[in-house]
């Protein structure tokens, strides 16, 4: 009952929006910065990346939506608990992961040559979605996502930031591998909405809801 509330409080302020300028995320500009950076830690994973766990493997939720080894996914941080190992791997990811206000999960989100995500919506309204683009193959606009009837394109070090409540998609139709930083955050609200979004996310990473 408390989520629902919390969900139209959110649906009234900000309505079907689906993506949200960057600018508005001063901390967006840091991470863009040192992208490169990101990219350096993620090009040494990606010389094995046969050895990458395949999201389905992880996250039993998402064997709706890919089979095999076409989507993988390095860890950091899923609902606000630390992937130690991955961490040390890749140390200068996770600082950055750490820059970013109300991160609750963060991960390299690794999409096979012509892998196709057919559409699907997020469970809860209260975080949005944010993209760095790390590895985006050519030609440009290969490689895209379609949330609600808005469709953008990934390019290398820029952000896109969006609400995964809505539906979206996604398409790598190009013969290389699309990877980006994937990170969910708190969706910014004010004082008292603020703590009861929090304690809604915080409840969704113990418990099923």
């Amino acid at each position: 009952m408390v989520r629902k509330i919390v969900e139209k409080i959110l649906f009234y302020r900000d309505g079907d929006k689906t993506f949200f300028e960057t600018e508005a995320f001063p901390w967006v500009a840091d991470i863009e910065t040192e992208w490169k950076t990101i990219r350096t830690e993620l090009d040494a994973l990606m010389v094995r990346r046969e050895e990458i766990p395949n999201f389905q493997d992880i996250s039993k939720a998402q064997k709706a939506l890919t089979k095999g080894d076409e989507w993988k996914t390095f860890i950091f941080y899923s609902f606000g608990n630390k992937n130690k190992e991955n961490c040390a791997r890749c140390p200068e990811t996770d600082r950055l992961l750490n820059r970013i206000p109300g991160m609750k999960s963060g991960m390299f989100s690794i999409l096979a040559p012509r892998k196709y995500i057919a559409p699907h919506r997020g469970p809860y309204k209260g975080v949005l979605r944010y993209h760095l683009g790390l590895m985006i193959p050519a030609p440009e606009g290969s490689s895209r996502i379609r949330v609600g009837s808005d469709v953008r394109a990934w390019k290398e070090g820029k952000s896109m930031i969006f609400d995964d409540s809505n539906e979206h998609e996604v398409w790598n139709d190009n013969d290389s591998y699309r990877v980006v930083l994937f990170v969910d955050f708190v969706r910014p609200t004010i004082f008292p909405l603020s703590m009861v979004n929090r304690l809604i996310i915080w409840a969704r990473g113990r418990y099923p809801l």
